[in-house]
């Protein structure tokens, strides 16, 4: 059987990598059929840089600050993005909001990563949002990305109980560790060319495992031993 050819990612990322360092890994160990052809950073001396000469990946600094605005500087990321042959953008903690000159070069081929169930916490700080309104069930999710902050098209969800001792760093780390499962699983996705848009859903072709459970429910209510 011929081998399926490797998706050219181009990853846009500010801070530690971890989503970064998750997607190189699946990449390189064929959990995925896509290979990232380039990280492109807006900060100088970003943890991510590091993580990306770890993976051998090619690293290019764009800093923002040497744009007058945010089309000019997205226009020189998208000329990164093409001179590396990317075929879908993917952002993973990156803390600029693109513009349209980005996502007019790469139209349903960006995509995003936030921490909440969206369409719920949207912006920053969200799992900080879900402790403070009491939320039960909290999660990420995985975005296409339009002209609205943390509105495109939803791939795909994960979702984490909220424990009542939890804190905005705590869940943040249940959270995170749901990003990395499911990020590359949308990546997949595109790679198997299983993503068709219909308005704001997205439908994925062939066929998809049922879940294990019906639903996640939190706090589990049971049997209290009372009688």
């Amino acid at each position: 059987m011929r081998a399926r050819k490797k998706l050219g990612l181009g990853i846009l990322a500010s801070g530690t990598g971890s989503n970064f360092d998750a997607i190189a890994r699946a990449c390189a160990n064929g959990e995925i059929d896509a290979e990232v052809r380039v990280l492109v950073c807006n900060r100088p001396g970003a943890a991510v840089l590091e993580k990306a000469t770890v993976h051998g990946v090619k690293a290019v600094v764009v800093p923002h600050a040497r744009y007058p605005d945010r089309r000019e500087f997205d226009g020189a990321v998208a000329d990164v993005l093409h001179a590396h042959d990317t075929e879908l953008v993917v952002m993973a903690g990156f803390d600029r909001v693109v513009t349209g000159q980005l996502l007019s070069r790469f139209p349903q081929r960006v995509v995003n990563i936030h921490p909440s169930l969206l369409p719920a916490f949207k912006g920053l700080d969200a799992q900080g949002q879900a402790v403070e309104y009491g939320a039960r069930i909290a999660g990420a999710t995985v975005h296409l990305v339009d002209d609205d902050v943390d509105h495109g098209p939803i791939l795909v969800q994960a979702a984490v109980p909220v424990l009542p001792d939890d804190d905005a760093e705590t869940l943040r780390l249940r959270i995170l560790a749901q990003e990395h499962r499911i990020y590359p699983r949308a990546i997949q996705l595109f790679a198997e060319g299983r993503v068709r848009v219909d308005g704001r859903r997205v439908r994925i072709t062939g066929s998809v495992a049922p879940p294990k459970t019906a639903a996640l429910v939190n706090p589990q209510v049971g049997d209290t031993g009372e009688n």
